[in-house]
């Protein structure tokens, strides 16, 4: 009778150590919660917001056109330069008439020259003829020379105004602002009708294809740990059960910092510790800010 009270004693006492070896090894080596690398949208111009196609919790495709701002200024302003442009052809244009005379006078006068220099030889002409017509073909390279420069004149103020229509096309396409990714409208900040600033802020996205779960490991878990090594992540399924996914780790601190307030006893909060980021695929199940645990694979 003792023989048996005292295998059975020894039984439990092997199946409590059982237990309690498989409870630690079952265990989670680091816990934490989802979160998403989000960015703002921005507008580039100040105006008026003709248009918004967006709300909160919805999903946008990058490229997308998710606002408008006022286009009428940039516009008007456009026209304008476009005026200014012709005008300039037109007087480019006047020089290039009054090149096209000098050079015609040029040919006129070099035709004369000939001709009186044939003349002087002959002694049928004098020598103030000749130093008329000198004088004039110099006069008419001069003036030549003048409205060449004007020519140079227009052509630069042509290209300041090419440059001005670039710039003032830039603005008129940044006045539709588009979605820079693929992701999930988390906040608006901007309604249409309402002025925005150059700079400001219209809403803020993040790409929820994947997650990022931010768990803190300590010291003596971190040499266990490398960026792209795989993981095990652990999600609430049912009330008694988990979900399992694979992770990768994309991100360890170099630097060690206290626990997070979030943590509840004192003698946790005390401890240093080394944040660490888990990528995982989101199939729809995972959601930000959601609680998460991890563990390492053998």
């Amino acid at each position: 009778m003792r023989t048996n009270k005292l295998q059975i004693l020894i039984g439990l006492i092997i199946g409590l150590a059982i237990i309690s070896c498989n409870n630690q090894k079952n265990g989670s080596d680091a816990f934490g919660n989802f979160e998403a690398d989000d960015q703002l949208v921005s507008s580039e111009i100040a105006g008026k917001l003709l248009s918004c196609n967006f709300e909160e919790g919805m999903t946008l495709s990058k490229g997308a056109e998710i606002a408008v701002v006022d286009t009428v200024p940039i516009l008007l302003q456009i026209s304008q330069l476009k005026s200014q442009q012709l005008t300039i052809q037109a007087r480019k244009q006047s020089v290039k008439s009054q090149l096209a005379v000098v050079e015609q006078q040029k040919k006129n006068f070099e035709v004369d020259k000939a001709r009186i220099d044939n003349m002087l030889k002959d002694g049928a002409a004098t020598q103030k003829q000749k130093d008329d017509i000198t004088g004039n073909l110099e006069l008419l390279a001069k003036q030549k020379e003048s409205t060449r420069s004007q020519e140079t004149v227009l052509t630069g103020e042509s290209e300041v105004v090419d440059t001005q229509l670039a710039q003032l096309q830039d603005k008129l396409n940044r006045c539709r602002i588009v979605s820079p990714i693929n992701g999930l409208v988390l906040e608006r900040y901007k309604k249409a009708g309402e002025l925005v600033g150059q700079g400001q802020s219209l809403c803020r996205i993040a790409d929820v294809s994947s997650l990022n779960l931010r768990v803190f490991v300590s010291g003596d878990q971190l040499p266990h740990l490398k960026i792209g090594q795989k993981v095990k992540v652990l999600i609430d399924d049912t009330a008694t059960t988990n979900k399992t996914l694979e992770g990768t780790v994309s991100w360890i601190s170099s630097e060690a910092e206290f626990t997070p307030k979030i943590i509840q006893t004192k003698v946790e909060r005390v401890k240093l510790v080394y944040a660490v980021k888990i990528k995982v695929a989101n199939d729809g199940a995972l959601k930000i800010g959601m609680p998460g645990e991890i563990k390492f694979l053998d």
